[in-house]
């Protein structure tokens, strides 16, 4: 498998530190309101990654946080705490603005089969592990204490800035929106590991430290967590590209001045979901801006919420996906006719075939091991549907693909083709079924004169048919109550 490392810039083999496990790490949601679809964008595709992985063999123990403290909304660790925001907004606590999200966060996990991962640990857990990472580096002069907080000295450093080639002169206090410049920091681009001042003087949470009670800044949490449950190194760390700087930055130079070696070798970022505006421009989705579109918007709309996990994997993950209705709508009849493709197989027919299964599947995993292609691995599903076997071999196929997926094809397949014999019982009606979901009536007429001619017991002239249809490239099967088509 190649897999694309940011800090790289180079799209490298990978290979695990101990082929016995893969440790991989995702930063999780900041709990203080719904998940919009974009950041659910990213949740998917690390979906895909950890399923694919444990598909191709691997061992993986994947952790991810809750942040329920401490994620301030500017670079500069300066901004407005987005909890308390949450808390404010709805007249809760922090911990029930927390676990309320929590809740919802996982629910929408769950209606898009994003499998929880092995260990899912709050920020406030963790408050033991940052004291110890922030101490070693106030010891070994990482760290210095200034005007009530604790920041990180990025002065320190050969090399502080990993995922581009900033120019440092760009990254000056008030080039960016939002940043605000502190007058404790000895550097601009120092950050926040422990506040004790702050301008939040009703915080919520704070904690007894070695330099007063305070609350962790929002960067130590990932690393603390990190290496509470994977130890020392990581294989991936994934996370939306927006956390690449400062967030995936500072926890780089944290975390390495601490530990004193290399923490992490793969970092995986995925790109931004954007939206159009009424003017026509492109712009990245966030909770601030736009209609706030979350699951359950989706679901109220009329949509299957995995027709949006079929609409993100019809892009590379590092390639920016522009989300209108008229894709979304789109994506959602391929979906539909997906299923009712699959819905025409009959289990029934044919024993498992080996060597057709090894075939598409080497196909599907040349697509994933080609840097996740998940576009490339969707067209291998259709290469089942196409291929020359038999239905019970597609099925199996199918659903082996479907582990990575996880598109409930084979689920789906089976209301649908209850659904379809019910039909065909209440109406006693003769029923055709194209594999491909399409509609030709100049063929559907031909397949009815046929079934004509077999009621009429003309089966010389039910033969003529099925041999013109052939000859036009049209394959037809019976089933029970009607018969399939296919364009061979």
């Amino acid at each position: 498998m190649k897999l694309y490392n940011s800090a790289t810039r180079t799209r490298d083999e990978f290979v695990p530190n101990d082929p016995s496990i893969v440790k991989m790490y995702t930063c999780g949601p900041t709990v203080y309101y719904y998940a919009h679809i974009g950041n659910l964008r990213s949740y998917i595709m690390e979906d895909i990654l950890e399923k694919y992985l444990r598909y191709a063999g691997y061992n993986v123990k994947r952790v991810m946080n809750i942040t329920d403290v401490g994620h301030l909304t500017s670079d500069a660790d300066e901004g407005e705490d987005k909890m308390l925001k949450g808390a404010r907004r709805e007249n809760k606590t922090v911990m029930e603005i927390a676990k309320f999200y929590t809740d919802a966060f996982f629910s929408d996990c769950a209606k898009l089969n994003i499998k929880t991962p092995d260990v899912v640990e709050p920020a406030t857990n963790c408050i033991d592990e940052y004291i110890k990472i922030i101490s070693k580096l106030m010891d070994t002069g990482y760290a210095y204490f200034a005007g009530g907080n604790v920041y990180f000295d990025t002065s320190k450093l050969d090399r502080y800035y990993v995922f581009n080639d900033f120019n440092a002169d760009d990254l000056d206090v008030g080039v960016r929106e939002g940043v605000e410049e502190d007058p404790n920091k000895r550097n601009k681009n120092d950050f926040v590991l422990w506040f004790t001042k702050s301008k939040f003087e009703d915080q919520a949470l704070k904690w007894d430290s070695p330099w007063g009670v305070g609350y962790p800044g929002w960067h130590i949490e990932c690393s603390g967590i990190s290496m509470k449950h994977l130890g020392e190194d990581l294989d991936i760390h994934c996370g939306g590209i927006d956390n690449a700087f400062p967030h995936h930055t500072n926890e780089i130079a944290q975390s390495e001045s601490y530990l004193g070696h290399k923490w992490c070798n793969w970092w995986v970022h995925v790109l931004h979901l954007n939206v159009k505006s009424e003017s026509g421009a492109v712009d990245k989705m966030s909770k601030s801006s736009g209609e706030f579109l979350t699951v359950s918007l989706l679901e109220d709309k009329g949509y299957d919420p995995l027709a949006y996990r079929f609409f993100c994997l019809q892009s590379h993950y590092r390639k920016s996906l522009v989300f209108s209705w008229e894709n979304l709508d789109n994506a959602q009849q391929s979906y539909q006719k997906l299923i009712a493709r699959i819905a025409a197989l009959k289990p029934e027919d044919g024993e498992f075939d080996q060597a057709a299964a090894d075939a598409l599947k080497a196909r599907f995993s040349a697509a994933l091991d080609n840097d996740l292609n998940t576009s490339l691995a969707v067209t291998a599903l259709y290469d089942v549907l196409k291929y020359k076997t038999n239905d019970a071999t597609k099925l199996a196929v199918l659903g082996d693909f479907d582990r990575v997926l996880s598109l409930s094809l084979l689920a789906k397949a089976a209301v649908k083709r209850e659904e379809l014999k019910k039909q065909v019982v209440a109406a006693g009606e003769f029923t055709i079924v194209s594999e491909s979901g399409e509609s030709d009536p100049a063929v559907e007429a031909k397949i009815r004169a046929r079934q004509d001619a077999k009621k009429a017991k003309n089966y010389a002239e039910a033969d003529r048919i099925r041999d013109e249809l052939k000859a036009e490239g049209v394959e037809v099967t019976d089933i029970p109550h009607g018969a399939k088509w296919k364009r061979v």
